[in-house]
């Protein structure tokens, strides 16, 4: 009797025991070359030219993709500073990225930029330059300033906003004071 039980069990472990492997699931929504390389929190970068400061950037989250050469930011701020390495305006967006071989910044998003002249720039898209230390968009943007209000397409200006140019204006009026 223990020898006929005993192999209805061998006969048991061998039918339910079998070599059959079980493969992982593979998510093929995701696209592996989209995952960054690198993510930083709360990061800081500084640029500087011949070792004077000249803007800081500020993000709540940093990827590096490394066969892009861009960084992808998210929660954007970005201090400018003068000659004097004084702080004169900043920048922020909710969106961003940097290109590494140029170091222009792509501000994307809500973008808003305040001088400390008291102008205030709001667009969805700006660039700055960095071989010029200009910023520019060819996009809608308003500007306040305590004497005017202007808005149009298309907008160029040093990265103090104290000499701006907006190519096509739509409205402008002045502010009674």
């Amino acid at each position: 009797m223990k020898k006929i039980f005993l192999i209805i069990l061998l006969q048991f472990i061998f039918i339910f025991c079998g070599e059959e492997k079980l493969k992982p699931k593979i998510d093929n929504s995701i696209n592996s070359k989209e995952i960054p390389d690198q993510e930083s929190r709360n990061a800081k970068i500084t640029f500087t030219e011949n070792g004077k400061l000249k803007a800081v950037l500020f993000s709540d989250i940093i990827k590096v993709l490394g066969n892009k050469n861009e960084k992808y930011l998210e929660g954007v701020t970005v201090d400018f500073y003068n000659e004097a390495e004084q702080k004169n305006s900043r920048l922020t967006s909710k969106k961003g990225r940097v290109d590494d071989l140029t170091q222009d910044m792509y501000a994307i998003e809500n973008v808003v930029a305040k001088s400390d002249s008291g102008v205030t720039l709001t667009t969805e898209e700006l660039i700055w330059r960095n071989k010029t230390k200009k910023i520019m968009t060819d996009k809608f943007v308003k500007i306040v300033s305590d004497k005017e209000i202007i808005e149009g397409y298309g907008f160029e200006s040093d990265q103090s906003l104290r000499n701006y140019t907006i190519f096509d204006i739509t409205y402008i009026t002045n502010v009674e004071q």
